[in-house]
């Protein structure tokens, strides 16, 4: 598969990610702060950074980095699940 191939797929993918978490939010099925929600939008930022940069649209590149970056800081403010904690033997 050549690079142009790849990068429109990565540019596709990006979208109906971005798309897919938006209208899973709007129909309550996710809650903004969950993982999922804010990783189909990280993941689909940069399919659309891979597709904007090859393409020359740095304003969309651009913006798409910044969309990433909200994400991974609001992946980072989620709660952490307790670890389990190992059974004892007594």
């Amino acid at each position: 598969m050549d690079t142009k191939t790849l990068v429109e797929i990565a540019g596709w993918t990006g979208a109906v990610l971005i798309l897919l978490a938006y209208a899973l939010l709007t129909m309550g099925r996710l809650s903004a702060r969950s993982f999922a929600y804010q990783g189909l939008n990280v993941v689909g930022a940069i399919g659309f950074i891979i597709n904007s940069y090859a393409n020359g649209a740095m304003p969309s590149a651009a913006l798409n980095v910044i969309w990433a970056l909200i994400g991974l800081v609001a992946i980072s403010r989620l709660p952490r699940r307790a670890a389990p904690v190992p059974a004892t033997t007594e």
